[in-house]
């Protein structure tokens, strides 16, 4: 698969891209961050400045150290995201599999409430111009549309949406810093005094956070879609991203103080009908406003759904979910599309924009499972600094600093469970559900893989394929192995060559495809086991790399036929001597579960789900891009554990 790293270089075109894909959810957190906090509240000083100084340190702390500085370093080349993280220190400990689950199935689940709830709070602005406007159908009709652009890749979004997010930096900075220069005194919020007071002294000030954290739930999206632009660029473009957000932040806080004693309503609003972001602007602009807040909100999707696409894909590397189908809509790095997954997280966002109506709903519930995720991404992330530092006094200061701060957003948001916020965690529970099972359930399947010496059968083979008594089964038998020695193979294979129906080929050839850490790896090893009898092909190939094994595995025979390593030319005298070439077959197991297995309840709980998500997912010929009409799948009993022991009586 063709590369280009253009977006991985620090240039224009990659900041523009990185505007467009990266900062969607992070970069329209100004149209509910200040109307969550002041919630139902009277409006003071104290509650201002004391929201504006959390809203700054959280955006400093686990924003720019945190993720810009520190997490997006620790990329697997080039690539980011929990499990790329989780695939560069996985061989530490075992253990570190279940922070990996966690984090990604929470991610994921938020992912889902991310959409609705930028895209509702920027249109129900046009309840300002248009009172009775339906907007919970405005807002299915926008999310739809934009699942369905995904197919087209994210270079393209990010080539339409980067400028119109230049666009919305732009026009939020303006406003909060014409708001800021009326009254500059917030910039006291500097100050983390002002947090400080907020937190402890302020009546129930500390669930405030739980608002707070509203501002930075796009950081581990921003990690996650490292591929999709590269370090140099996220890095520079975010100062100009921080810029606009704080100088909105501000702005808006400058505005609230002239509110001194009033509240919000139940939606937000002032008593103009207005949120505190949409107060910023001048009437003559508001439906402008309005109508780049929409599209803007529409982008924040793209950051989270990008997102999920690098998850899924990992995760299937990793082994942790069903081998669904992926695309790459472009040949440049980092871009991939996963119809499963898009399906899923609209089915999801529109059941969510449904069950909740309003984005003030949402709030209540929006946060809770990525805290999940990010305390997941800081204990991963503190093993990868050990791994890299010669003191522990780094990656120890890293873990507990970000861990006491994340956390503190963690029970904030734990007021948020009655309110919605189950919504989200129960839909990262059937998430971890299904990775865990696929995941444990392989386990239990590859427990009993037995492996015996290739050698000790190469006589037999040569014999097969040259005793005319047996017929032909085909003049190429191909199996695919996962044997990581050449000099073993499966029983299975054995079983099915020998015992099952013996299989009389003229060139038998054993497939092993690895898949790399490194993303795009394309590379193939030849061993002749015996000449122009038994050939071993071993693939490796990058985890981003569409395992198009029909056609790599030709590209290999090619290469051997012109170097006159083997030869697949017919052997029936009548098509040898006309040149024409023989068939190939592949033979593919489905390991069917044995009902001599003894298994636990949890053993068979996990192969329960892990034989209903096989059914539903694309079959392994699929999967592995098999020409259908050249596979045969046969069925092998898999006994996983020894049957109990009985005593059966003979009757005479």
């Amino acid at each position: 698969m063709a590369q280009n790293g253009s977006h991985h270089r620090l240039s224009a075109a990659g900041l523009i891209v990185a505007l467009g894909i990266i900062y969607g959810d992070i970069g329209t957190s100004p149209l509910y961050v200040f109307s969550a906090i002041a919630g139902r509240r009277v409006i003071t000083e104290d509650l201002i400045l004391g929201g504006l100084s959390c809203v700054f340190w959280t955006l400093t702390l686990i924003t720019t150290i945190k993720y810009v500085t520190v997490t997006l370093r620790a990329d697997n080349h080039g690539e980011g995201g929990i499990f790329s993280l989780y695939t560069l220190v996985r061989r530490r400990s075992r253990w570190l599999i279940i922070p990996g689950v966690i984090g990604g199935c929470a991610l994921l689940a938020d992912g889902m409430i991310t959409p609705p709830i930028s895209v509702s709070s920027a249109v129900e602005g046009l309840e300002a111009l248009m009172p009775n406007i339906p907007t919970v159908k405005i807002v299915v009709v926008i999310l739809t549309g934009l699942f369905i652009f995904q197919q087209f890749g994210t270079s393209i979004v990010g080539r339409w949406f980067g400028p119109i997010m230049f666009v919305w930096f732009t026009m939020i900075a303006a406003f909060g810093l014409m708001h800021l220069i009326k009254n500059p005194a917030v910039l006291k919020a500097l100050n983390p005094y002002y947090a400080y007071h907020l937190l402890a002294e302020y009546p129930h000030g500390f669930w405030i956070l739980g608002a707070v954290f509203l501002c930075t739930t796009g950081a581990e999206a921003l990690y996650t879609d490292l591929g999709h632009c590269g370090l140099r660029n996220i890095q520079v473009s975010w100062i100009f991203v921080k810029i606009s957000l704080l100088l909105n932040y501000f702005g808006q806080a400058a505005f609230m103080l002239t509110l001194n004693g009033q509240t919000l309503d139940a939606s937000g609003k002032t008593a103009a009908g207005l949120t505190p972001f949409y107060s910023l602007m001048p009437a003559w602009f508001l439906p402008a406003g309005i109508f780049i807040a929409t599209i803007a909100a529409i982008i924040a999707s793209q950051a989270i759904i990008s997102g999920a696409f690098t998850l899924i894909a990992e995760a299937i590397r990793l082994n942790l979910w069903p081998k669904v189908r992926i695309k790459y809509p472009s040949n440049l790095k980092g871009q991939i599309y996963v119809p499963s997954a898009n399906r899923i997280l609209w089915i999801g966002c529109i059941a969510v924009i449904l069950w909740f109506q309003r984005a003030s709903n949402m709030e209540a519930a929006y946060g809770l499972a990525i805290t999940f995720d990010m305390m997941m991404t800081t204990t991963l992330l503190a093993v990868f600094l050990a791994s890299r530092s010669k003191t522990m006094v780094t990656p120890l200061t890293a873990f507990f600093g970000f861990l006491a701060i994340e956390v503190s957003f963690l029970i904030a948001n734990l007021e948020k469970f009655s309110h919605g916020g189950w919504v989200t965690l129960v839909i990262g529970i059937l998430l971890f559900l299904t990775m865990w099972s696929w995941y444990s359930a392989r386990k239990i399947r590859n427990r009993l893989v037995e492996f015996v010496q290739l050698s000790d059968y190469f006589d037999i083979l040569h014999e097969l394929s040259h005793d005319t008594s047996v017929p032909k089964y085909a003049t190429n038998l191909v199996y695919l192995t996962s044997a990581n020695n050449p000099g073993e193979i499966e029983w299975k294979v054995i079983y099915s060559l020998f015992y099952k129906q013996p299989k009389r080929a003229d060139v038998y050839w054993l497939v092993h495809v690895d898949v790399t850490d490194e993303p795009y790896t394309m590379a193939y090893k030849i061993d002749v086991l015996v000449p122009n009898d038994v050939i071993r092909i071993d693939f490796k190939l990058g985890f981003r790399v569409e395992p198009r094994i029909n056609q790599f595995f030709r590209k290999a025979v090619s290469a051997l036929v012109e170097e006159g390593v083997v030869d697949i030319t017919s052997r029936y005298a009548s098509l040898h001597q006309k040149n024409i070439l023989g068939d190939f077959r592949f033979i593919i197991f489905d390991r069917v579960l044995s009902h001599d297995n003894q298994l636990n309840i949890y053993e068979r709980l996990v192969t329960t789900v892990y034989r209903v998500l096989k059914s539903v997912c694309p079959t392994e010929e699929k999967a592995f891009g098999l020409d259908t009409s050249i596979v045969e799948i046969e069925r092998v009993p898999l006994i996983v554990s020894k049957p109990r022991e009985f005593q059966l009586e003979r009757l005479t």
